[in-house]
């Protein structure tokens, strides 16, 4: 039995695809018979992913107010690294920029546990552009923390080849060794009307209407202005077409987003349903005409990759890193992650014939079995640990 112990900033489903893939892996793992704890920093009385195979270590503080509640200091981690870090085979840390990466790089520097970090796209040249102050100050943190832990990592796990090439040379010194892993989401299995009838009732105002999806944080990194902008300029061309986006509101720009909708006249085919998950998510997923992301910035995509599950055509930016993949198996359209862009990927969707959709339903659900089912991406990070520890 392989033991591995996963640090994680959070074990929050609502922080979006980094706990949602540990997860996934760690049940996988665990049918096998090996095992992966989590240290995340959320407070002891908070239960996130109660039926998780796993232990669970939550050694943060109570939550606070102001930039140290999203940098999560933890006095009592460094400590209990030392003190248990031995027990495990190797150690995987999730993330960077967050309390986690600069404990992880005190208590387990000069050690003998070896570990590995995957960034989940905090290298990513998009935020030296989108913030270049905060930059500044990230290029001293990587002076202090973020570079030696990576440098100090048996390797550095990256998602995909293009956020593995985007990130080369993000911080200086840049001095680690890569890997390239496959990565995935759990099936959702052949079409159920159950979950379908599930996700209609979390949101009646949508009715029996079709829609387009999107699904995940509503952050301004995801392009959901630029959704709710573009779904406006085409929604003459199907008046029967709604728009559904879905996910926690941690920028609080849902008010905004329904302004725009209002003062274009889609109040009622614009819908906010909050956070799905369970089986109104998968619902959600089966039931849409096509997944939308036209993100500035995604490492991966999870939420790509459950669209694909769900046999969902996906219709994403250049800037998600699976987007080559998915255009070449015939899943989905691809545009720049430009208000233009976005207008020309809803309107080639809308100009597809039924069967041509059809198509890309069958196509999707193909590209996710042959490329993103979680099975292949557990095996093939665990393959690469025990290679590296052997």
């Amino acid at each position: 039995m392989t033991r591995i112990l996963r640090i994680i900033a959070s074990a929050d489903p609502r922080t979006g695809g980094p706990i949602e893939g540990a997860r996934r892996v760690g049940e996988i793992w665990a049918g096998q018979g090996h095992q992966q704890d989590m240290l995340t920093l959320d407070p002891p009385h908070e239960r996130h992913v109660p039926d998780y195979p796993g232990t669970i270590i939550a050694l943060g503080p109570d939550r606070g107010a102001g930039p140290l509640r999203r940098y999560r200091y933890a006095p009592h981690m460094v400590p209990w690294l030392r003190e248990h870090a031995g027990a495990y085979d190797a150690i995987i840390i999730s993330g960077l920029w967050r309390y986690a990466a600069r404990g992880a790089a005190v208590a387990l520097a000069g050690g003998r546990t070896p570990y590995f970090v995957f960034p989940h796209g905090a290298l990513d040249p998009w935020f030296r552009r989108a913030a270049p102050l905060k930059h500044l100050a990230k290029q001293a943190s990587w002076w202090w923390t973020e570079g030696r832990l990576l440098a100090g990592a048996r390797a550095v796990f990256f998602t995909s080849e293009e956020e593995r090439l985007r990130a080369h040379g993000a911080f200086r010194p840049y001095r680690l060794r890569s890997a390239v892993v496959n990565y995935g989401t759990a099936d959702l299995g052949d079409p159920d009307q159950d979950v379908v009838a599930a996700f209609r009732r979390v949101l009646p105002p949508l009715r029996g209407r079709p829609f387009l999806l999107f699904l995940g944080r509503i952050h301004p990194k995801k392009g959901c202005d630029l959704l709710v902008e573009a779904f406006a300029s085409v929604a003459a061309r199907d008046p029967a077409l709604d728009l559904v986006i879905a996910g926690p509101d941690e920028a609080g720009l849902v008010p905004h987003l329904r302004t725009v909708a209002a003062r274009a006249g889609l109040a009622e085919r614009v819908h906010f349903p909050g956070m799905l998950d369970g089986a109104a998510k998968a619902g959600a997923l089966q039931a849409a005409s096509a997944f939308v992301l036209p993100s500035h910035q995604e490492n991966f995509g999870i939420a790509v990759a459950e669209a694909l599950a769900a046999g969902t055509p996906v219709l994403v930016s250049d800037q998600v890193a699976i987007w080559r993949e998915a255009v070449a198996d015939g899943a989905g359209l691809v545009a720049s992650d430009t208000q233009e862009g976005t207008i020309a990927l809803l309107t080639r969707f809308l100009d597809c014939s039924p069967a041509e959709r059809a198509a890309m339903r069958r196509k999707a659900r193909a590209s996710f079995l042959t490329r993103f089912h979680i099975s292949q991406a557990a095996d093939s990070l665990r393959t690469l640990i025990e290679r590296e520890i052997a």
